[in-house]
């Protein structure tokens, strides 16, 4: 079928009549149908399209700065001649579009998905339309309903507006196109599993949708301005209320999570959104808010937490009962004593980075953040600073690390200070480590230079201890580095550089 039979005969001049200095276009009566369209479908793009013989103009845009198209090009073109959206996962995937300039150049649109605007006299206008960059697996069954209750609304206005001009009653007819509007709205809203709320510019909230009525068991409107806050948990409301209050001084968007009281009495923890409506000039006009019930995520995550937490303290007491069976051995072996503190000491770090990355009790959390370098270092290097002093200082970019990683730095570190306090700069009265850490792509790079010590000597070749041993394992196999040392007179200097993704899997 020929999509242009589609369109009525005057459709040139409807065209023309609707995007005039005065109509549709200039005054983006349609901009927020876009904008609801792109944050319905999850893309960056939206329009309200309108076709004529040879052009397609765009009513409404949202992500997209351009006014039109050739009409020979437009996608909206094939999508007018179906009666249903019109859905591309892939247009190239698709010979009718693998060609085509949008596809191939700039816009480099890859997923397209179209409802047809249809008059009331059976014509087809245009579309209202969403776009990605990148392929998509289709709609939703939410978001293809959505599509065809945009473009009627889209329809809708238009030939209010229409009706109005050529009548005279412009003011009775928006208001009609408001009301109409704001019906589908509602409608649309209250299919929608999620609680879905909306506010003025200034934060009164006005609207909730069904599913905030049946969870929270209120009265329609008892919840309309500050009554929201009612129903939150005492303990939840002046947090919410700060996190809300900048939202609305700065336009940032709202997130986070509270409990709220359920129709029967309970309190269930949700998590609350919220996003910024504008217009044309950047001015806030409204808010779209909606609330998820995440309790039963949020009560899974504690209990895992309460069984992290008790491990970790197992896994402590396992440290403490090898410490103490090393220590019980060396009494009856007086020659074995040495090397018992030495191994005592080692798995002492071993507890300590353990304790660090995964405490067994809010107690024992560490001040430092759990996942910084630095704060490890902090707490390894606690035992061997004196008073006020500092005798290890750390300094540099901070780095992200995790339990992976934890104990071969523990090992390491503990390895490197427990020479210096027997044989390097820890074992003179002013003597000093500096540790620093520096960042080069994708390699991070620990620097430990000793100064103010005993003068050292690199020792003879093929000569290596168990600690030089103990430091290339836990430096080169298990973190992947690699460890040059140099033996200054004025005392030891090592560097151990490793990949940063060694150091957290969050930077993999």
């Amino acid at each position: 079928m020929n999509p242009e039979t589609l369109l009525c005969a005057d459709a040139d001049t409807r065209v023309l009549s609707f995007y005039d200095a005065n109509g549709i276009g200039a005054a983006g009566a349609l901009d927020d149908l876009t904008r609801f369209a792109a944050a319905l479908c999850e893309v960056p793009v939206a329009l309200v399209t309108l076709l004529e013989e040879e052009y397609q103009h765009f009513l409404a845009r949202t992500g997209f700065d351009g006014t039109g198209t050739r009409r020979d090009i437009s996608f909206c073109t094939h999508a007018v001649a179906a009666d249903d959206v019109m859905v591309v996962p892939d247009t190239l995937a698709d010979p009718r579009f693998v060609d085509n300039p949008l596809v191939t150049g700039p816009t480099s649109v890859r997923f397209y998905a179209g409802a047809p605007m249809r008059a009331t006299d059976g014509s087809v206008l245009g579309t209202v339309c969403v776009l990605d960059t990148v392929p998509r697996a289709g709609l939703t069954p939410l978001q293809h309903q959505g599509l065809m209750v945009l473009a009627r609304a889209a329809m809708g206005r238009l030939d209010d507006r229409r009706v109005a001009r050529e009548q005279g009653v412009a003011a009775a007819q928006s208001r009609r196109a408001l009301e109409e509007s704001d019906l589908r709205f509602r409608t649309l809203a209250d299919t929608m599993p999620q609680m879905v709320w909306s506010t003025r510019a200034d934060g009164f909230h006005d609207y909730y949708n069904a599913r905030w009525y049946e969870f929270t068991g209120t009265p329609p409107g008892s919840t309309d301005g500050e009554g929201w806050n009612d129903v939150f948990h005492p303990d939840d409301r002046e947090r919410s209320w700060t996190v809300w209050r900048r939202s609305l001084e700065t336009g940032d968007p709202y997130e986070i999570e509270y409990r709220l009281r359920h129709f029967d009495g309970t309190y269930r923890w949700v998590l609350g959104r919220a996003l910024a409506i504008r217009d044309d000039g950047g001015t806030i006009t409204r808010w779209f808010g909606t609330c998820t019930d995440i309790h039963e995520q949020k009560l899974a995550l504690e209990e895992r937490e309460i069984i992290s937490q008790e491990l970790a303290h197992r896994i402590k007491n396992i440290f403490a009962v090898i410490a103490g069976l090393i220590q019980f051995t060396a009494r009856n072996r007086p020659e074995f004593a040495p090397i018992a503190t030495d191994l005592r000491q080692r798995i002492t770090a071993l507890g300590r980075a353990h304790d660090f990355v995964r405490p067994h009790s809010a107690q024992s959390r560490p001040s430092a953040r759990q996942d910084s370098l630095a704060g490890l270092l902090a707490d390894l290097f606690e035992p061997y600073q004196q008073g006020d002093g500092l005798r290890i200082v750390t300094e540099g970019a901070d780095m992200l690390i995790d339990d992976r990683s934890a104990t071969p730095l523990a090992l390491l570190f503990h390895e490197l200070a427990t020479n210096a306090t027997k044989y390097g700069a820890l074992s003179a009265q002013d003597g000093q480590v500096t540790v620093r850490i520096d960042q080069d792509g994708d390699d991070v790079t620990l620097c430990w230079t000793e100064t103010g010590g005993p003068a050292v000597t690199e020792p003879a070749s093929g000569m290596s201890g168990f600690g030089s041993q103990l430091i290339e394992l836990s430096a080169v196999r298990q973190l992947g580095g690699r460890v040059t040392r140099e033996w200054r007179p004025e005392g030891l200097d090592v560097a151990i550089r490793v990949p940063r993704s060694a150091l957290s899997r969050r930077d993999v």
